[in-house]
């Protein structure tokens, strides 16, 4: 029975998150490959106080061929409890120019986030839900403008840890992995795209220890561009790496 209730777990977020794809209409989509690398970084300074950190590296066209971003994100971590966390931090993101171009746009991130998982038997879930305020450089026909663009976005994600042997997320543990996050725009000058994307990613990882595991699978992000009639589908080979410490005495 408890068998039957993960694989079904499975299967209805699948759906779910095929059908709020196929929902958006497909007008002028163009469809690209990319390479994501990532590493994060939790550590637990006392009862109450940590520090996040997460790092991204991106490339794009044929999955490797340019780079198209780079980002650094660091927060305060407070514990309401030990599977429930609100953090507070702000990111850094380098957007690389497209092929063609030569200018780089930064933009600079406030974001604010609570954060939870659940173990069951035989399943782990683990859900976040962020607020950011986005601050892009103004770029124009390739040249850098005064002053930045402003909107705020919404990202919620929800994701499922399957263990493929054993019930638990232990060390030396295979499992899969299953992940859906939507991003929603606002802001004055969001006009088109309120609906921002949809990442879904499915793959595979290994729990090296209680603090350490790497996940490796494939990642569709359906993206609207801000005219609203054009979107982008990426085909994406994600590689993210998940570290944890305690620093408290006795852990």
């Amino acid at each position: 029975m408890q068998f039957f209730l993960r694989i079904t777990f499975f299967v209805l977020f699948i759906v779910a998150s095929l059908s709020l794809q196929a929902q958006a209409p497909e007008k002028h989509i163009e469809n690209r490959e990319q390479l994501w690398f990532g590493y994060f970084n939790q550590t637990r300074l006392t009862s109450k106080f940590g520090l996040w950190a997460d790092i991204h590296y991106r490339r794009t066209e044929n999955f490797a061929d340019r780079p198209f971003q780079f980002l650094v994100r660091p927060a305060l971590t407070y514990f309401i409890k030990d599977n429930l966390r609100v953090n507070v931090g702000y990111a850094f993101v380098s957007h690389f120019p497209g092929k063609g171009l030569e200018t780089t746009r930064f933009e600079h991130r406030p974001w604010q986030q609570i954060w939870w998982n659940q173990k069951y038997t035989g399943l782990t879930t683990l859900q976040w839900l962020r607020l950011e305020q986005r601050f892009n450089e103004k770029v124009v026909a390739d040249v850098k403008q005064d002053g930045y663009n402003y909107n705020f976005r919404v990202r919620y994600n929800f994701s499922f840890f399957l263990p493929l042997k054993g019930n638990e997320m232990k060390a030396h543990t295979p499992f899969a992995a299953v992940m859906n996050e939507i991003f929603l725009n606002f802001g004055e000058r969001i006009v088109y795209n309120t609906f921002d994307q949809n990442r879904l990613f499915a793959g595979f990882g290994y729990q090296f220890s209680s603090h350490l595991n790497a996940q490796l699978g494939y990642m569709n992000v359906y993206q609207q561009e801000a005219s609203g009639s054009n979107y982008f589908s990426t085909h994406t080979v994600r590689l993210f790496v998940f570290h944890s410490l305690d620093l408290r005495d006795g852990h």
